[in-house]
This record gives structure tokens, sequence and C-alpha cells, in this order.
């Protein structure tokens, strides 16, 4: 990967000004999908053998966040550090929800949402065809996937969790074998008995993953105040459950202070984003590439070096913990 890299402790949330190129729509017909699947990349300006970073959003309150224009504050971070950054719309964004509330699949397309990815993967020739100044700079050998929210559900079926599927009772399992790095920003924990707040009956699906067969290397990013109550009464520690439920090698960073939003990774000045704070939201985009350069090329230091930065600093953003 010829594009800069930066060294500076992750304490200090100064960008680099590495120029970036965002693109949108690039536009997918996929036979049997209800709509086109449309596409934002977001890339640097310069450099070749760009690894690249599915990034699936979320389902919050908000019409265009739960979109490909969401979670700016991430793609643009992670494509100044030299990653190309595909975002897809998935069928779940309230931008469709007029178009496809009757789609089988509907309301949570979960299948779907996956199946988003791997057409992504498919046609990434296309994509760099498409898109102005790209073609032959993406590297279709190292791809990496993060999601926030119900985007880090869809992260844990790609990277190997099983899903026991409520229509037909069997599991279903939808890993995807190009992807050889995840970050799940906080997902979903676990179903059973822990899965018993008012929302539960709303959303069985959530409750269906298994997390045992995620065998693919993941960061788990989760905030010590995200509460999801209207899930779980186990409090917090709930989302931290694909890390401590899923084989090695995983890695657990717990942010200090950050809520759901992680301090504001879903949109810039997003009014949803109980806990805005740039410099959390710095520091997890600085670590979360560290940790992805050093999955996707073995050996680079970015990601030690990145840890003992956290260590080292006076007041750490978080902590870390791997097995």
């Amino acid at each position: 990967m010829s594009a800069p890299t930066r060294t500076e402790p992750v304490s200090v949330p100064v960008p680099v000004p590495v120029p970036v190129l965002s693109y949108s729509p690039v536009v997918l017909p996929v036979p049997g999908r209800p709509v086109d699947l449309h596409v934002r990349v977001t890339a640097p300006a310069s450099g070749t053998g760009l690894p690249v970073i599915l990034l699936s959003h979320g389902h919050g309150p908000s019409h265009h966040l739960s979109s490909l224009h969401g979670y700016a504050p991430l793609a643009d971070a992670w494509a100044a550090e030299g990653f190309a950054v595909l975002q897809p719309t998935h069928l779940t964004s309230r931008t469709l929800s007029h178009l496809v509330a009757d789609a089988p699949g509907a309301p949570d397309f979960w299948r779907s949402r996956a199946e988003d990815m791997t057409h992504v993967l498919d046609r990434l020739d296309v994509i760099e065809r498409t898109v102005p100044q790209l073609a032959g700079r993406l590297d279709h050998s190292r791809i990496a996937l993060a999601g926030h929210s119900y985007g880090g559900f869809t992260a844990a079926l790609l990277l190997g969790a099983g899903l026991h599927d409520p229509d037909t009772g069997t599991v279903v399992h939808l890993a995807e074998p190009r992807i050889t790095a995840g970050v799940l920003l906080a997902p979903p924990g676990r179903g059973g008995d822990a899965y018993n707040g008012p929302m539960a009956k709303q959303w069985p699906i959530i409750g269906a993953v298994d997390f045992s067969t995620m065998t693919t290397p993941a960061l788990v990013v989760v905030g010590d105040q995200d509460d999801p109550r209207h899930f779980t009464d186990l409090g917090p520690a709930w989302h931290a459950d694909p890390y401590t439920l899923a084989p090695a090698p995983k890695t657990l960073l717990t942010l200090f202070g950050a809520e759901h939003g992680l301090g504001g990774i879903a949109g810039y000045d997003a009014a949803e984003t109980t806990d805005e704070n740039p410099e959390r939201v710095a520091a997890l985009t600085r670590l979360a590439a560290a940790y992805l350069r050093t999955r996707l090329h073995p050996g680079d230091p970015a990601w030690p070096t990145a840890c003992e930065a956290l260590a080292a600093a006076p007041d750490p953003v978080g902590r870390i913990e791997a097995k």
C-alpha cells in the first residue's frame, strides 16, 4: 500500500491533511433485489494498492444517516488513512422504506444486508471502472468489514457467526471468505434469556445469532456508557458479547464515557448523537485503521504502536483487551 500512513499518538486527534475523493452513487443492479444497490466510494486522492473497507450502516432514527450518506466521520478518516471505503445503502434504510415495505425479508432484511456486501465484492472491477480516478488502485485481496449497531450484526454474520433462521428453524451461515478482518462498532450481543428488553419481541432476529463460529479476526468496539435497555437488562457489557463469546483471535476496545454513537461516528454534528466527542471519534478511527492495517498487512507495526501509545497516554480514551 503506497498511501501515506500516520504514526502520531492516537490520543492526539489532529488529522493529517490527506485529500480524499467521494463518489456516489455507484448503481449496481442485482437480480431479485426490489431496488438497485447504491454504493458510495470514498478513497484517498492518490496511492495504489488500496485495501478495501466495506462499511455497513446502522438503523437509527435519522433518514439519511442509515444509508450511503451516513458515517462520513468514519469514511473520510479511513480514506485519509489509505483505505477505500465502500458504503452500500441496505434495504433497511429509511430512505427506501416507502419502496420496500412489503418486499420479502422486510422489515429487518437480515439476509439481504449480508448479501449486499457479497454483491459489492463481486463487482469491485465495475466499481473501479465507474469511479473516476479509481481504476487499478484497489487491492482486491485485502478486504475488511466494519459495521455499526445493526451494521455490527451484519458484520458478525459475514465474519462467520451463525444465525437461527426464525422462518425455517435452521442455522444459516453467511460467512464471506474474502473478508479477512472486521471491526464491530457497538454491536448487538447475545440472545436467549439475556434478550429480555421491551424491543426483543419486535426484533427477534437480533437474538438469533450464535457467535461461537465467528472465527474471522475482529476488533469489537464498545462504549462503557452504552445502555442497551431496549433489548436487555445486562447493561453495556452486552455489546461486548461478540468478543466474549467468539473464538480467538479477537480484540476488545472499550471507550470510556462513550454511548451508542461512540462520540458521533454516524454523521457530523448529528443531533441524535448523545455523546458527541470529536476527539473520541478521531481516536477510534485511528485505532481501527491501525488494527486493520496490521491485520491486512501482517508484520506492519501500526497496531502494536497504537496500543503502546494508548497505554502511555496520560488520559487514555479507553482500554484494550485481546485473546
